[in-house]
């Protein structure tokens, strides 16, 4: 496996992510899309050195593994399957993460970088990332969806990282997972609380909420 099929794997999930509306199916690619990522450092032309499979273990064990199983618990707890009635329509979505795909590799054409990356794919997946997980944030009603937005823009703002930075920064790079980590965490909690006083996860429902007078 080469960097340039990682990251033409991610584009695709990234891609499948916004036509699916099985919430299950959608946490099984975001952990299988961590599980690609954590390859990444090895094969992004860093020295092998202890800290560089330090960082992709620890990418394996967490995007791959953790999360999914955290989101995949919050989902059973919750007792919903489907993210019904998005803001934006699942076509509509897809047409936007292309045009998103799109105008990341104009950028990325014109992006001045300090010194050449592994791929020339590397800096425009990591930007459609980006802007394909902001889109989940705020074009899906379930909290869910939103959360696994939040992670799709985090393993954008990761691709960038590994893929441009000459020198991996290990707290750096650890710093950021364990905030992730954090934001999922509590993410699930919230998601459940949600579930057990409300019946439903639809974040949009919360905003109707008034003051309760006896």
């Amino acid at each position: 496996m080469n960097v340039e099929l990682i990251l033409i794997l991610v584009v695709l999930t990234n891609l499948k992510l916004l036509g699916s509306s099985r919430l299950g199916s959608s946490i099984r690619m975001v952990g299988w899309q961590g599980l690609l990522l954590g390859l990444l450092p090895l094969l992004a032309g860093h020295a092998l050195t202890p800290r560089v499979w330090l960082l992709a273990a620890g990418g394996i064990a967490i995007k791959g593994v953790m999360f999914p199983w955290m989101l995949l618990r919050a989902l059973r707890e919750a007792e919903v399957r489907r993210e019904v009635e998005p803001f934006v329509g699942m076509i509509t979505s897809i047409l936007t993460g292309v045009l998103a795909l799109g105008v990341s590799f104009w950028l990325g054409q014109r992006l001045p970088l300090p010194h050449p990356v592994s791929s020339p794919l590397m800096v425009p997946v990591a930007m459609s990332a980006i802007l394909i997980g902001l889109f989940l944030i705020v074009s899906r009603r379930k909290a869910v969806s939103q959360v696994l937005g939040f992670l799709v823009m985090e393993n954008g703002i990761y691709v960038f990282g590994v893929g441009v930075v000459k020198e991996i920064s290990l707290l750096v790079e650890l710093g950021v997972l364990l905030d992730v980590f954090v934001a999922v965490f509590v993410m699930g909690i919230t998601i459940f609380h949600i579930s057990r006083e409300f019946d439903h996860i639809d974040t949009d429902r919360l905003s109707t909420l008034k003051d309760w007078k006896p």
